[in-house]
């Protein structure tokens, strides 16, 4: 997957991890794709959060951080990008309801600049990929 953000130019100004030993493997092994250092960041309260526990983190994000990737738990992770997810691409959204796999990377759009203003519905659905999805080709 790591590969897949760098090859697409989705590269984050700010990583947001859990403390959790797999989340933060999984940005070790992501984060030399990359061509430049990334803010990393470990938030103690992405821990097996809640979709409200998780977006008040996000919340907390400076303005000038315009691309954040969060690396946390499912269900809580899985329910917050249906929560944030308003408009997109029907066949897609329907997909993401169905299942968030480990390593799956939902990247959602937003017209705000302040991640204070993140609320649910607030976001546009641009991508959904699957480990599974990359195999495949």
């Amino acid at each position: 997957m790591g590969a897949y953000l760098a090859a697409d130019a989705l590269v984050p100004d700010r990583v947001l991890a859990s403390p959790a030993v797999r989340t933060q493997e999984t940005w070790k092994f992501t984060a030399p794709e990359f061509r430049t250092v990334i803010d990393f960041h470990t938030a103690e309260q992405l821990y097996d959060a809640t979709p409200e526990a998780i977006m008040a983190v996000i919340k907390q994000t400076p303005a000038f951080v315009h691309s954040l990737l969060v690396i946390a738990h499912n269900p809580g992770l899985h329910e917050l990008a249906l929560m944030l997810v308003g408009s997109g691409n029907a066949k897609t959204r329907g997909r993401l309801k169905e299942k968030l796999p480990t390593a799956g990377l939902v990247v959602i759009d937003f017209t705000f600049d302040d991640w204070r203003e993140l609320r649910p519905e607030s976001g546009r659905l641009e991508r959904y990929v699957t480990p599974k999805l990359l195999s495949a080709g």
